[in-house]
């Protein structure tokens, strides 16, 4: 049996649908948002690690991302965190202060924008490095025409407002209004949760193949 065939679903503290974290000041990270050119969207869009076919027209500008997709406790700052780290700091701090994680950790920061008409096709986050993390988004810009899905619950989330979500069952999002999605998505896990025993021989597993 292989080593991935004997991992668990997931860390128990993930939520299985979507859990309200409550609001969060998002103005002066909007205001910075709304000025980003349009050249610069396409250049960090093109260098993003995070290439998936099922996330569409979906751009991405990616502030912090992991070492290896089998662990998520390794991660590194891209370029865009020194620049926007004042900005994005207390966003995160408001996001998962429910938590109360004293070492908490967020593995990957990114924003996310999904045009007008298009969307992000049903899909599930594969990678071991998914496993643990909470995975949380909190929309800047949205229209009453974008409907999202996690754990079967299909909602249409607010702005300013943070929202844990289930990311290892399918989930998809349609924006069926007329302008872009732009959310800020990231990853937060707990630094003194000890981590789970299929961690170590997959981490080993991977480095080896």
């Amino acid at each position: 049996m292989s080593v991935a065939a004997d991992l668990p679903a997931a860390n128990p503290r993930k939520t299985t649908g979507i859990r309200p974290l409550g609001p969060v000041d998002t103005a002066a990270l909007l205001a910075a948002v709304e000025t980003i050119p349009e050249a610069i969207w396409d250049a960090q869009n093109a260098a993003k690690p995070n290439k998936f076919d099922v996330l569409g027209n979906t751009r991405h500008i990616v502030f912090r991302f992991i070492d290896s997709p089998h662990d998520w406790r390794g991660s590194y700052d891209c370029p865009p965190w020194a620049v926007w780290r004042l900005l994005l700091e207390p966003v995160l701090a408001q996001a998962v202060r429910d938590y109360g994680y004293a070492q908490g950790v967020f593995p990957r920061v990114m924003l996310a924008r999904l045009p007008a008409g298009e969307a992000i096709l049903p899909h599930i986050d594969a990678n071991p490095a998914a496993k643990w993390p909470h995975k949380i988004h909190v929309p800047l810009t949205t229209n009453a025409q974008v409907v999202c899905s996690f754990g079967g619950i299909e909602r249409h989330l607010p702005v300013a407002e943070a929202f844990e979500v289930n990311n290892l069952g399918p989930h998809w999002v349609h924006n069926g209004g007329e302008t872009d999605r732009i959310h800020l998505i990231f990853e937060y896990y707990d630094a003194e949760q000890p981590a789970p025993e299929w961690l170590a021989p997959l981490v080993q597993a991977g480095m080896g193949g």
